[in-house]
């Protein structure tokens, strides 16, 4: 997909919503989409992991998930949602995006957390 194919802010894309655009470590672009898809209940961190992977999707990274908080908050409920990033300094840790004020912090990946999905699709040139 080019950049000049991209639809507005809040447009479906790829079965979801347009984000916003997100760089990686590795140099390359991705366009957001946030998908519409919900647990039917919290979940730990792993089986979130695992519920997103088997929409062919994942949860976001903390950069994606701050996107998402300024770009569609409103598309959260103002509670804390997992993202797929486990704490570098205690891997029994996993960050969160909190969609009432923007925080970011971790909780023990035992504990239930509200979860959603992106998929990333990547920008050509």
């Amino acid at each position: 997909m080019k950049l000049t194919d991209l639809p507005a802010l809040g447009a479906a894309l790829a079965a979801g919503i347009f984000a916003g655009i997100t760089t990686k470590p590795d140099g390359t672009h991705h366009a957001v989409a946030l998908l519409a898809d919900k647990p039917d209940q919290r979940l730990p961190w792993q089986h979130a992991m695992e519920w997103a992977a088997g929409l062919q999707a994942e949860l976001p990274t903390r950069p994606v998930a701050a996107l998402l908080f300024a770009n569609l908050k409103p598309q959260f409920e103002e509670a804390w949602h997992w993202t797929s990033e486990a704490d570098a300094d205690d891997g029994s840790y996993a960050w969160y995006q909190y969609f009432d004020n923007g925080y970011q912090n971790d909780f023990h990946k035992s504990y239930e957390g509200r979860a959603r999905a992106v998929r990333l699709i990547q920008l050509e040139g």
